[in-house]
This record gives structure tokens, C-alpha cells and sequence, in this order.
């Protein structure tokens, strides 16, 4: 190699450094200056504050519809046979008024038979008081022995008494006439009809089932640890199958608690309609129940290996994930056990597609207060 071109490639060595140097610290600064002020921009979401406020229907239970009082009616009698039915199941009936009617021709020839007897130990009795009259008067006169005396006196006594139980017998049968129409005990609605014209009447086998005045009840199912805040008086909303709500009352809250399910039952009483039926099933929000608790949407909170948790808003706009523990859930609300403080923004739609740390642009939720109450089956997921 010449001496020219040594010096040439010496000279230009450090020229080449310097590019070099410079071309890797762009490289290296390029990614950077596009995090920083690039075309990457946060994600618009949605979010509210968490509030305290009283979260309605807390508890809720299920159960079946009864009658708050059912009456099984059946007759006295015994080995009659039913002659009419009057009513029919679904009737509205009245205390008193006739159900069925059983046969009581036979019925009618005893008691005849009966009026015939009462009317010989009538005659009878006459008889022997006219002979105790004639005797009056004579005791110790020696015009009769005393025991003749005294046999016609017990012979008129005895007359009495006959005539006493054959009156007696007579209204014991007249008393089956009166009972030979089955009549309503209760005034209410006909729930069963189970007489037939033909059958046999016995007074173990019921004829109908009358729930008294209509009136049926939720028999609820409530847990062991809600029953503390349930009392009679409480109002309950109760939903029927159809979507329907029904407004009741609280009737009596059970004192005793199944060993082995640990439910007790409350019985809530409702308001006569024909959309309830007997053995329907219904579910009751204890509106009552309500308590101050720290609240957010339901669809905040999000769910993964970890647990619960929802994305809190921070002041430069940027999420942080918190854990919370989640209590009673009621109409997209739900009860925050721990987590969060009062007024934090919390990011809706359970946190997708943000992560832990990014920037977002926050926008305020509207708050949906004209919407209805979201359906049982739509609590729990994230939107």
C-alpha cells in the first residue's frame, strides 16, 4: 500500500466513527420518540365514581306460592253417597253457601220412621200419667197397696224419659239433614274439587280445598345469615315467572331453621290477582333490607386468576388494577366489601383491553337511571 493512501484511510477513520455513533443513536432514540409523540393514542373508555349509597334488594329468596289459609273441606257424615256438585275448581265462593249435596233419601225414611216412634212413646207417657193421677191422693188409705202406688208413679216417669230420648234420636237425624249440604266453611277461591257425583262421602276424605278470602303467600326460602335483617312489616317485590312484579308484605318470619339446608322459611303475603296460582314459583327482593354500602356498576368489576378487581383512574390518567371483594348484587349494582375509596372513577366494561398502568381518555358515564333493572341472568359479566 502507498504512503498516500495509508494517510487517506487514516484520515478518514474518525469521520467514519462519528457516522456510525451517530446512525445507532438515532436507532435507539426512534422507537422511544414514537411512544412518547408518536401516532399510538389512548384508548377512549368509559368510567364512573364509586358511590355509597343504599343497595336495594339485598336479600332475595325463592319459593312457591300457598295459601296464606286453606281450608279442607269434607262432611261430617259417614257412607253417604254424593248426589250433586254445585262448584267447580277456580269458583269464588262464599262462607256458607252450598258446595254439594249428598243423598239423603234413606235419611228421609228414618227420620219418618222416627217421628212415628216419638209420637207412640207419646201416647204411651200420657197413659202412664193418667194412671200416676188417678192414684194421687190415696197413699196409706189402705184403698191400694203402696207398691201399685208407686209402680204407676215411676210408670208416668218412665213415659217422660222415653219420649225424651225418642225426641233426641229424631233431632240427631234431623241434625244429618242439615249436614247432608256440604257448605263452604270460609268464603275464598275453590284451589281442588275432588267430590263426584256418585262417590261415597267419608269425613277423611276431603271434597275441596278453599284457599280462604284468595289470598296466597310466597313461602321463601331465605338463608340462615339474611333472616336478622328481614322483619314483619317488610315490603318484598315479588317476580313472577311471566316477568310480572308483585308488591307483599312480610307475614311472619320462620323461628326455625332446617338443620340440614340451613333456610328458613318467610311467608310474604300478596295482594289478591288472577295471575297467582297456588304452587307458582316466585322470587322476593327484600326491598327493605336495603343498607348504606360502597357501590358501583356491576360491569366494573372484572374477573381473572387473581380474583376480582376492578381498573381505578388516576390522576395523569393512567389505570391501576385494585382488588376488591364484591358483597350483594342488585339491579346492575354491586356491593364493593373492600377496595377502592368513595368517589374513585372506576372504568366500565370490566377493564377490556386495558392493562395495568396504560393511559386512557376517560369520558363520564350517563348515568342510565331510565333504564329497567337488568335480569337476573345478566349479573356477573363483563361487558
Amino acid at each position: 500500500m502507498s504512503q498516500t493512501l495509508r494517510q487517506f484511510i487514516t484520515s478518514c477513520r474518525p469521520i467514519t466513527l462519528a457516522v456510525l455513533a451517530s446512525c445507532a443513536i438515532a436507532a435507539c432514540a426512534k422507537p422511544g420518540a414514537t411512544a412518547k409523540g408518536g401516532d399510538a393514542q389512548p384508548l377512549t373508555v368509559s368510567v364512573a365514581p364509586i358511590e355509597i349509597k343504599a343497595i336495594k334488594g339485598g336479600v332475595s329468596a325463592s319459593g312457591l306460592l300457598t295459601p296464606k289459609l286453606e281450608a279442607a273441606v269434607s262432611t261430617e257424615l259417614n257412607g253417604y253417597r254424593v248426589a250433586q256438585v254445585f262448584v267447580d275448581q277456580g269458583a269464588h265462593v262464599t262462607a256458607g253457601q252450598a258446595l254439594a249435596r249428598l243423598d239423603d233419601t234413606l235419611l228421609k225414611s228414618q227420620i219418618a220412621q222416627q217421628r212415628a216412634i216419638v209420637a207412640q212413646q207419646e201416647v204411651a207417657a200420657e197413659r202412664a200419667a193418667a194412671e200416676a193421677q188417678r192414684v194421687a191422693g190415696l197413699d196409706n188409705t189402705g184403698v191400694l197397696p203402696e207398691e201399685q202406688i208407686l209402680e204407676r208413679r215411676l210408670a208416668s216417669r218412665s213415659g217422660e224419659a222415653a219420649v225424651k230420648a225418642a225426641q233426641a234420636q229424631l233431632a240427631d237425624l234431623m241434625v244429618r239433614e242439615s249436614l247432608m249440604t256440604v257448605r263452604a266453611p270460609v268464603g275464598g277461591l275453590v284451589l281442588a274439587r275432588m267430590a263426584r257425583p256418585g262417590d261415597i262421602a267419608a269425613p277423611a276424605n276431603a271434597m275441596f280445598r278453599i284457599a280462604a278470602d284468595g289470598v296466597l303467600e310466597l313461602n321463601a326460602e331465605t338463608p340462615e345469615s339474611e333472616l336478622g335483617r328481614l322483619h314483619p312489616g317488610d315490603a318484598a317485590e315479588v317476580t313472577l315467572p311471566d316477568g310480572a312484579v308483585v308488591t307483599g308484605h312480610i307475614r311472619v318470619v320462620s323461628p326455625e331453621v332446617d338443620a340440614q339446608t340451613k333456610l328458613a322459611g318467610v311467608r310474604i303475603t300478596l295482594p289478591v290477582r288472577p295471575d297467582l296460582r297456588s304452587g307458582g314459583y316466585g322470587r322476593a327482593d327484600f326491598v327493605d333490607s336495603a343498607h348504606p354500602a360502597m357501590v358501583a356498576p356491576e360491569n366494573a368489576v372484572r374477573f381473572d386468576a387473581d380474583g376480582a378487581s376492578v381498573l381505578v383512574l388516576q390522576a395523569d390518567d393512567r389505570v391501576r388494577r385494585v382488588p376488591v371483594h364484591t358483597g350483594v348484587r342488585s339491579h346492575g349494582e354491586v356491593e364493593l366489601l373492600d377496595g377502592p375509596a368513595p368517589g374513585d372513577k372506576i372504568l366500565l366494561g370490566g377493564g377490556a383491553f386495558v392493562l395495568d398502568g396504560d393511559k386512557v381518555n376517560p369520558v363520564e358515564a350517563r348515568p342510565a337511571a331510565s333504564s329497567p333493572p337488568a335480569p337476573p341472568a345478566s349479573r356477573g359479566g363483563a361487558s
